[in-house]
């Protein structure tokens, strides 16, 4: 009884004094959970439930099972979540297999524009998968005078009668003027039907594309809201005072009244919880990401701590959604292997879990003396080349990249993938005795053939983002990472490590995410007072998405050429306290990483600044040009946090220390230094504030004015004696 009673008590000590955070990824096969701790960001504990794809409720069922059981196996008391959020897989399998609602467009405007506007809001139908088309009802008011209530009522009911479940405005210039727009959704709304609007959807100028981006948010709305509400549900029943977060394709987070306006900010959010766990878990400041699952590999670029996007489309139509530019490729630790007339053909794009088997790796060797090579088809379009291995008594196992490199291995102790070498080399025997070569021989052409694709990505990444081929790091992450990243890395000598917790690192990207929103907008010659009102609206929008105000930052870039103006905006949903969780290292501990980051020698780096948060590091390298006829001097420039992480890295840079007081004229005087005049016109150099714990980022800007503007509304509220160190350096064309 004293036992129990204490144990008692100490479980109610630990709840007063512990936080963490719940993260639930929606997987194809398994909805995940992760526990961690706030302070640590240590994984207290993880889980997983099959993915109720075909329960009355959908994945909901799932994710709500996720919840129940952490409370309960996990022993986690409702008190102590701080933040809990989910990824879905739900909004892209919509769209891709066509489960939408019907949509009615009622289309706005006026004046000179009408036919114009007429057009340009009458969406074609839009095939989203074979056989599944959204055909969107159209219907036009001309508004030279707005729109009244009534009008507004009789046209909606007219698209209610056509079918329509959801409603759609969209008038020409409606994001400068959404007064029409607002009043339709607000009569949709009164009369029971969901609804939505193009300057919802975008600030940017483009009627067509906003009107499509605005269509196919609304088809999505009706089954997204009714999750995101009974997941809320559960939570709320849970007593979980925490609100419920969704994650987004940008990598953060919004809440469930964000999901009533935007679902269609939740595609590809699988993707991007990988990344976030990148980012947020294991601090990645530049490098590519591979995140390798059972059947395919997600591959991505992150640079200076950001992931990249670009517009996503969506049955071959441009949208104005942002998503990350994921590169997927059907190759994986599960992939099945192809043999035609006793040679290796292709290894994918099926895998073992489509076919529905095993891994040969993870069996029993004693299963596997005297298996008999077989052929099959994954799916009954598939050609019959794809093989496995049948024992003895009729059971078939899988042959697999994670096999070749158990068998070769490579997979480090301890890795989610790391299975019986014996085993493997049982199971390739077969294979190996059809194609005359040794067990090694076919496990190494199988990860030649299979990493060859990796690394062909990586290469056009590389040049398509004009990466430092000498800076680039890969990093694994996902249950089949061991299986391939470390090979891809040898073929292509290139350095690599494995994420901790490779295996839920998605899982731990939700758990970790911050609320984020983007504000895109179309504006010739913006004035700094421009740029500072979409950085205003910016922070509005994620405060609205749910951060806490205190938390929010703002990143603003301009792009000249498409006069473009988009601040994103990121926070948290508790108040921050300074992140302490890892250990601070020493100067020499983060001159070695640093050292690492340039692949230098230790003894040639330098401090040159440093700040309470920040260490600036230095070393000169002489590079081959002109065909290696002569060398160059390079000055490159690390910037590490206190747990020694590269945070910043530049090349041939300058390092200003500053004061707050006197900020703008070194900045003006860097600008005037570094701006590049070249046959693309004058290019002013990126710049980088390292202010407290904040790396401001002041890149991407067209003028010394906007920077200026821009650095002050950034560091409003410091003393005028504050340090401060800048980092200038020449913009990449």
């Amino acid at each position: 009884m004293c036992a129990e009673r204490n144990g008692k008590m100490a479980d109610e000590a630990r709840a007063m004094r512990r936080r963490v955070r719940v993260g639930i990824d929606v997987g194809g096969t398994f909805t995940d959970t992760v526990v961690i701790d706030h302070e640590t960001r240590e994984v207290i504990g993880q889980l997983k439930v099959p993915t109720t794809h075909h329960a009355p409720e959908g994945v909901a069922r799932g994710i709500i099972e996720a919840i129940e059981r952490v409370l309960v196996e996990l022993r986690v008391a409702p008190e102590e979540v701080i933040f809990i959020a989910h990824s879905t897989t739900q909004a892209t399998n919509a769209l891709l297999e066509g489960d939408v609602a019907p949509v009615g467009i009622v289309g706005l405007g006026g004046g000179l524009e009408a036919w114009k506007a007429r057009r340009d809001t009458r969406v074609p139908p839009i095939e989203l998968a074979p056989g599944k088309t959204l055909r969107p009802e159209h219907r036009f008011v001309r508004t030279a005078n707005g729109i009244s209530a009534a009008q507004a009522s009789a046209i909606i009911e007219s698209l209610r009668h056509s079918g329509a479940r959801v409603i759609v405005a969209s008038q020409a210039f409606g994001v400068d003027h959404p007064e029409n727009e607002e009043r339709v959704v607000e009569v949709a709304r009164a009369l029971g039907l969901f609804a939505t609007s193009g300057h919802e959807v975008s600030g940017l100028y483009g009627l067509r594309t906003r009107t499509r981006t605005a269509v196919l948010n609304g088809s999505i709305l009706p089954k997204m809201v009714e999750t995101a509400e009974m997941t809320a549900r559960c939570v709320e029943r849970a007593r979980i005072g925490a609100p419920l977060m969704i994650m987004r394709s940008d990598g953060g987070v919004m809440s469930v009244e964000e999901v009533h306006r935007r679902p269609i900010l939740t595609m590809l959010s699988g993707p991007a919880a990988g990344i976030a766990g990148a980012l947020m878990y294991e601090r990645v400041s530049d490098g590519i990401f591979i995140e390798v699952g059972g059947t395919s590999a997600d591959i991505s670029v992150i640079r200076d701590g950001q992931p990249q996007v670009r517009p996503a489309r969506v049955g071959g139509h441009r949208t104005f959604l942002n998503t990350l530019d994921v590169r997927t490729l059907g190759i994986a630790g599960g992939s099945l292997i192809r043999e035609r007339r006793g040679e290796i053909v292709d290894v994918g794009p099926r895998s073992a879990h489509i076919a529905g088997l095993p891994y040969a790796a993870f069996a029993d060797p004693k299963e596997l003396i005297g298996a008999k090579l077989v052929h099959l088809r994954p799916t009954p379009e598939d050609a019959e080349d794809y093989v496995a291995v049948e024992t003895r008594d009729g059971r078939r196992l899988a042959l697999t990249p994670t096999c070749a490199a158990n068998l070769l291995g490579i997979i480090p102790e301890g890795a989610f993938a790391r299975g019986d070498v014996e085993a493997a080399r049982l199971a390739f025997g077969p294979l190996a005795a059809a194609l005359s070569a040794s067990e090694e021989e076919v496990a190494r052409r199988v990860l030649e053939l299979s990493c060859r694709k990796v690394a062909r990505q990586i290469e056009e990444l590389i040049a398509e983002y004009k990466l430092e081929r000498a800076t680039v790091e890969l990093v694994g992450g996902g249950g089949g990472a061991a299986a391939l990243v470390p090979f891809t890395a040898r073929l292509m000598n290139l350095p690599f490590r494995l994420a901790r917790k490779a295996e839920v690192i998605s899982t731990i990207g939700v758990a970790l995410a911050m609320v984020r929103d983007t504000v895109e907008r179309n504006i010739v010659d913006p004035t700094p007072e421009d740029i500072l009102q979409v950085r205003r609206e910016a922070a509005e929008a994620a405060i609205k998405a749910g951060a806490l105000p205190e938390t929010v930052e703002v990143q603003v870039e301009v792009d000249t050429r498409r006069n473009l103006v988009r601040a994103i905006a990121f926070g948290t949903t508790e108040l921050k306290k300074n992140d302490r969780a890892a250990a601070a290292l020493d100067v020499e501990a983060c001159r070695l990483s640093a050292a690492r980051s340039m692949q230098i020698q230790p003894s040639l780096v330098q401090l040159a600044a440093q700040t309470d948060s920040f260490r600036v590091f230095v070393a000169e390298r002489r590079e081959p040009a002109l065909f290696g006829l002569w060398r160059k001097r390079r000055k490159l420039v690390r910037v590490l946090d206190h747990t020694g992480v590269v945070r910043l890295q530049r090349s041939d840079a300058e390092i200003i220390r500053s004061r707050v007081g006197a900020v703008a004229r070194d900045l003006e005087e860097a600008i005037a230094r570094l701006t590049d005049f070249g046959d693309a016109g004058r290019s002013i150099p990126d710049t980088h504030i390292l202010a407290r714990a904040r790396i401001i980022d002041l890149s991407g800007l067209a003028d010394a004015e906007q920077v200026i503007a821009l650095a002050r509304a950034e560091l409003e509220g410091f003393a005028e004696g504050e340090e401060l160190v800048i980092i200038a350096a020449q913009r990449e064309r």
